[in-house]
């Protein structure tokens, strides 16, 4: 998952009290400038007294990893993670290593707009299952925040805070194998085509969405569905899906941006002019 916006957010409070909540070994690594992909996934060190190279594990292997800032490094270090993200795995000096279980990246990042910051290539975005936008709070929410630190709230202290581990890796595996269990007719699955295809033909976008998309798309419904206490995939559940998880495959036209659209936007004229099945 991917989570944007501006300092100061809780960005990072967020994905820590979804570690506790689930129960989940979390690594943070704090992306900068001058960080080294063997930062990242490991690296070789000598060993003076065998006279050996061992491998050193690097932050990666966890089972949640928290990948603060993920574009204020350059892209040859966001690009340590594409392997990880896709295939559960680190390839170094030839020899692959598998992740543990469960893995997942949550990366945080401050909008393009600001300064030192480098645009995340197009096959690392399209690794993020997610991508939630974080805004600013409204004044009631903001005051609700100052009134939790005006009596003692300690964002580093979650237990305090009150957050529990509510499930664990094993609850995880369990659902996931529940989720995957969730029927998906032959009309939502040419629904959720439909709906990729259109981002593709649509005048305002230079990249649509890719088939991995489209699977993305597939997967999350799926989940909705299982959340919400069914063992059929709607139409809706697309619907309900279809922003968060495709608003960061489409690359739009330079004209279209100066003219003020948005990928929120385009998701919007293709979920309304789509037909959607009966």
């Amino acid at each position: 998952m991917l989570v944007e916006g501006v300092p100061g957010v809780a960005k990072t409070l967020l994905v820590r009290s979804l570690a506790a909540a689930l129960d989940l070994r979390m690594t943070r690594v704090q992306f900068t400038p001058d960080l080294m992909p063997g930062d990242v996934t490991g690296s070789l060190i000598y060993d003076a007294h065998s006279a050996e190279f061992s491998f050193r594990p690097g932050p990666v292997f966890t089972n949640l990893l928290l990948a603060d800032e993920i574009n204020r490094t350059p892209p040859k270090t966001q690009a340590s993670l594409l392997e990880a993200m896709e295939e559960r795995q680190v390839s170094t000096d030839g020899v692959t290593r598998p992740l543990p279980q469960p893995f997942m990246v949550i990366a945080t990042q401050n909008p393009v707009e600001y300064e030192g910051t480098y645009p995340l290539p197009e096959a690392q975005l399209d690794r993020f299952l997610l991508k939630l936008v974080l805004p600013l709070p409204q004044r009631h929410e903001e005051v609700e925040v100052l009134r939790r630190h005006a009596h003692a709230f300690n964002p580093r202290d979650l237990a305090a805070a009150g957050v529990r581990a509510a499930a664990g890796p094993a609850d995880l595996s369990a659902a996931r194998a529940e989720v995957a269990r969730v029927e998906v007719g032959p009309e939502v699955l040419g629904y959720i085509v439909d709906l990729v295809q259109a981002t593709r033909t649509s005048p305002s976008v230079s990249l649509g969405v890719s088939p991995r998309g489209a699977t993305a798309l597939l997967a999350t419904a799926r989940a909705w569905a299982w959340l919400s206490g069914r063992s059929f995939v709607t139409p809706d559940d697309v619907k309900a899906l279809a922003v968060p998880t495709l608003r960061h495959r489409l690359q739009l036209r330079a004209e279209a941006e100066l003219e003020g659209v948005t990928p929120e936007s385009v998701l919007g004229t293709v979920l309304n002019s789509v037909p959607v099945p009966r």
